[in-house]
């Protein structure tokens, strides 16, 4: 048998080790799975139970008879409604030359089935050890090989005519283990080599610092001025900060860091916007591919933003709680009204601004980076 998986990732596990209740995505996907199943399969049984709740319908009327005739479903979780639409609880009928096993009381059967199984196998063993079927008594034999039925017959008894005879002499012929084949000097030379010691780790990772700090220093010397110099430090420093952040997203959460990653390329915006000369057309070459620019990173940022809400919203369910993201206009319109009440009163907080918009995009993917799921 292999596990079926659904091509979309939710955990159905609950409290208890019970079912939970399934986003509206995920149940279709599910459906469409188990109806391809139908039509392969001979045998179905479902466990499905939600607490205090109806047991979900996990295989439609339609998808039922879609199976062989002659096919059987077993619906354990008749007792809450059952998985399968046309199961009846309690009841055992044929639909469409399909069997429905619908019992409610299977618990209770179970003793029932369980004593007639071992009763038949002690049943078996005794016809065993007697060789006549109308008188029964024993043929012990103290010399027998190896995995006979004699071999069974002598263990089992443990006295005869007051007599302890037990435990059973070894038997004959008794396979030998398999020989644990011995490596040889070169394949453990191998394995040796192939181990990485400790000053082997140690000296890689002081081998890759080494490198970064010479190609540092081999770029200062070079550097033909020092805003050179400067514009590298701020690089390595959110190449370094990027790197950590954004690697310890999860995947689930790839669209909102789409998001955050845009509203950061964004900055071309602002690029724009201070290279258009203030006038209300442009008058260069230069001011009007500002404006290109500023136009085409407000449609990326508000697109990224618009996109990613509407697949967020696929994974909204009913229960989750509610939600108020309008609040964060109120640190917004403080940063933007305050920083054009500076600018009316002569102050110049600009370095301050581009510190207050870094740290708000380093804290975003820091955010992700530390949230498990979606929800």
């Amino acid at each position: 048998s292999e596990p079926l998986e659904v091509d979309l990732k939710e955990s159905g596990e609950g409290q208890g080790g019970y079912a939970k209740e399934m986003s509206k995505e995920f149940i279709e996907a599910e459906m469409e799975l188990f109806t391809k199943q139908c039509k392969e399969v001979d045998i179905i049984i479902t466990t499905a139970l939600i607490p205090g709740k109806r047991a979900p319908i996990l295989f439609r009327k339609d998808m039922i008879e879609l199976m062989k005739e002659g096919s059987v479903v077993v619906d354990l979780a008749s007792e809450a409604g059952g998985n399968i639409e046309t199961t009846k609880p309690g009841e055992l009928y044929v639909h469409k030359g399909i069997a429905h096993v619908g019992y409610t009381d299977l618990p209770s059967r179970m003793a029932t089935q369980a004593s007639t199984l071992y009763s038949n196998n002690i049943t078996k063993l005794l016809k065993a050890i007697s060789p006549d079927k109308d008188n029964f008594y024993l043929d012990l034999k103290d010399q027998f090989d190896y995995g006979t039925m004699d071999h069974v017959v002598r263990g089992t008894v443990v006295m005869k005519d007051g007599k302890v005879i037990f435990p059973a002499p070894l038997p004959n012929n008794v396979p030998e283990g398999v020989p644990v084949k011995q490596k040889t000097v070169a394949e453990l030379e191998a394995e040796k080599a192939a181990v990485v010691t400790p000053f082997q780790k140690t000296m890689t990772t002081a081998s890759a610092y080494t490198a970064g700090l010479s190609t540092l220093l081999g770029l200062g010397i070079a550097s033909p001025h020092s805003a050179f110099t400067q514009m590298v430090t701020t690089f390595g420093l959110a190449g370094i900060v990027g790197y950590h952040t954004v690697w310890g997203v999860t995947p689930a959460l790839h669209s909102p860091l789409m998001s955050v990653t845009n509203a950061i390329s964004g900055l071309t915006a602002v690029g724009g916007l201070a290279l258009m000369g203030g006038g209300y057309l442009p008058s260069s070459t230069a001011e009007a591919l500002a404006v290109l620019a500023a136009f085409v990173s407000s449609i990326n940022i508000a697109g990224g933003f618009l996109v990613t809400q509407r697949m967020l919203d696929m994974f909204k369910r009913p229960t989750d709680p509610p939600e108020y993201n309008y609040l964060y206009l109120l640190p917004a319109g403080v940063f933007v009204g305050g920083y054009g009440a500076a600018l009316s009163s002569g102050y110049n907080i600009e370095q301050m601004m581009y510190l207050g918009s870094g740290l708000c995009c380093v804290g975003a993917l820091a955010g992700l980076s530390t949230q498990r799921s979606e929800e």
